[in-house]
């Protein structure tokens, strides 16, 4: 199924920037696999496709966008997402909440970006639209430097590197200089205060607090953050 034919069957336009980037190969991932990892991501990570280094982001084929929608509009399945409510989904993380443009939010030719937690009845928003989405993205990127999986500082920093190589082009000026400077500084380690005194460690380029303040300055959202109900159950 083509994107085109997705709108027609279920009565929505994809944003123009997920069109261009499907016209630029950014989406192209191929199908998801056991040798996914060993035969498909070396031919990609030099040139990376839409956050492909992202933490806990998986960009869905367009095969696997169709059949994610047709999940999510099923009346029978798990979810049962309230069917006034139109989410496209476009991404998931590892435990299977999805990444959705929020259609029944389109205003002004904005459609937002929200998180649907598969495990709760609850859609958080992340931004406005897709082009702050990326930014937003690529600054969570520079802030957390993947330490769990032993990624190493070059390896981080070339990962950082590719990224804008191919992700410059869909930013404002303003977005591509500030990753740009951040990406000369040097890597630091920072703590993230957490409830009862607790912290977490984390090591990147900039701070939780740096992170958070750039969003506010260059891609403001009131809702970031906020969450609604999505279910008609209980």
């Amino acid at each position: 199924m083509t994107l085109s034919e997705m709108e027609q069957r279920h009565g929505f336009t994809y944003p123009s920037l997920y069109r261009q980037l499907e016209r630029d190969a950014m989406l192209a991932v191929g199908e998801y696999g056991p040798d996914w990892y060993k035969l498909v991501y070396p031919t990609l990570k030099d040139k990376p496709t839409l956050l492909l280094h992202a933490d806990d982001f998986e960009l869905l084929s367009v095969k696997a966008v169709a059949a994610a929608m047709e999940e999510l509009a099923d009346p029978d399945d798990y979810r049962q997402i309230d069917p006034a409510l139109q989410f496209i989904p476009f991404a998931q993380t590892g435990a299977g909440d999805h990444y959705c443009f929020f259609a029944s939010s389109q205003h002004a030719g904005e459609m937002p970006i929200v998180l649907l937690w598969h495990d709760q009845n609850a859609a958080q928003y992340l931004a406005k639209n897709l082009h702050d989405f990326v930014f937003h993205m690529l600054l969570n990127s520079m802030a957390n430097q993947d330490t769990c999986n032993e990624v190493s500082d070059e390896a981080f920093r070339e990962q950082l590197t590719n990224t804008l190589g191919t992700h410059a082009r869909y930013l404002t000026a303003r977005q591509a200089d500030v990753l740009q400077t951040l990406l000369a500084r040097d890597i630091i380690d920072y703590d993230v205060p957490l409830p009862k005194g607790r912290k977490e460690a984390h090591r990147g380029l900039l701070t939780d607090t740096e992170l958070a303040s750039l969003r506010a300055e260059l891609i403001p959202y009131e809702k970031f953050g906020s969450c609604f109900a999505y279910s008609t159950a209980g």
